[in-house]
């Protein structure tokens, strides 16, 4: 029976995280959908996914603190409710300026949700099978990541674009009352102090391991915030086809889970220096095949792959470096991956203003030969076999 209950709150938790996660990166796939219908540049639609991530990048390492010491179902059920309000007036709205702010006054509370459900699912199984508990969870951060976004593309296209916002509205509202008939109360106990957590940023490994996340991050989604509008103007695709293509890629970054754990259980440090130049080589078939549907299905389907073991990767690299404050490190990663996307999407972003849609890629690049040296300079002053 204790089991039960155990399983049912991990999935409320990884559906609570997809509802969360896909908030933030569903509108990607519904970019110039939203251009179109607010009549502005897609430069500038792109601000609905760099201004999230930079509000998550702000509060991440500080809001999940203070609100460590509170109920941990009542915090739940606050960020689902904001949420939830959020995306409603995202969906009604008719004005850019409100839409923003619908986005970014929830993003603020998004590390809280999601630092809490790494915690919760950790805490709620042996300490043995907690690593397990937290990668069904983040199963959840992945699939909003990437499955959003085509659900999200298939919805706004069969019915409107406010319909597609809705949906995140729904989503936010099931989690909500399932986490309020099913959770339990958590009222915390002893907590680790502010100052045991925070002593972890006084280490120079902390801050490599912060650099080579931010510019990982920055590489993928830096160049795949733009991926729906690279596929219309480049490969010149439909955009059931663009829809059918997202979901591949949502797909492939799953298989990419599952390949991270192996990888990273058998040679950690040598899987983290591999992937900037496996991603930058991706990239580089990307720049030269991108006109060409066929061979783009392909690119599509590794880049999916490599982007869900770098998730991985960049959870692990983090955590690796503060493994007496689990949750204060959980808020790091998420700020740093946030942080990459913001700069990463604002780079890309610039590249397709200056050059063109095609040259997106390498902003990417710029970004993983950046990682590469970040990756070098933490390995050259570590000893990996400690976290190997």
């Amino acid at each position: 029976m204790k089991s039960q209950r155990t399983n049912l709150l991990i999935f409320i938790l990884t559906f609570g995280v997809f509802g969360i996660l896909n908030t933030e990166m569903g509108v990607i796939g519904i970019m110039p959908l939203i251009a179109d219908d607010f009549n502005v540049s897609i430069t500038k639609a792109g601000l609905i996914v760099s201004l999230f991530a930079l509000a998550v990048a702000i509060s991440g390492p500080t809001l999940p603190l203070l609100f460590s010491g509170m109920n941990r179902k009542k915090v739940m059920l606050l960020v689902l409710g904001i949420f939830f309000l959020g995306n409603v007036v995202s969906a009604i709205t008719t004005n850019f300026t409100i839409l923003l702010i619908a986005r970014v006054v929830p993003a603020f509370f998004h590390p809280i949700y999601v630092s809490l459900a790494f915690t919760v699912a950790a805490a709620s199984v042996s300490k043995e099978d907690a690593p397990k508990a937290v990668s069904k969870v983040f199963i959840g951060v992945s699939a909003g990541m990437v499955l959003g976004v085509p659900v999200t593309s298939v919805i706004a296209n069969a019915t409107s674009l406010g319909m597609a916002m809705l949906f995140f509205a729904i989503v936010n509202a099931v989690v909500f009352i399932a986490t309020l008939l099913f959770v339990p109360s958590m009222p915390v106990g002893e907590k680790t102090s502010y100052g045991t957590q925070l002593s972890v940023l006084k280490r120079s490994i902390t801050w490599h391991s912060i650099a080579a996340v931010i510019f990982m991050n920055g590489a993928v989604f830096g160049v795949y915030s733009y991926l729906s509008k690279y596929l219309e103007n480049i490969t010149m695709m439909t955009w059931n086809t663009i829809s059918l293509m997202l979901l591949i890629y949502g797909g492939a970054n799953i298989v990419g889970n599952i390949l991270a754990g192996k990888l990273l259980t058998k040679n950690a440090i040598k899987s983290v220096v591999i992937f900037p130049f496996a991603l930058g080589a991706i990239y580089l078939i990307l720049f030269f095949l991108g006109r060409f549907s066929v061979p783009m299905y392909l690119i599509i389907l590794l880049w999916g792959i490599l982007a869900g073991i770098g998730a991985n990767i960049n959870q692990y690299w983090i955590t690796s470096t503060a493994p007496e404050a689990p949750e204060f490190a959980n808020g790091i990663f998420l700020t740093s991956t946030n942080l990459g996307t913001t700069i990463g999407a604002t780079v890309c972003g610039l590249f397709i203003s200056r050059l063109g849609i095609q040259y997106v890629v390498f902003g990417g690049i710029l970004f993983l030969v950046l990682s590469s040296v970040s990756i070098f300079l933490r390995n050259s002053m570590y000893n990996p076999t400690k976290h190997s």
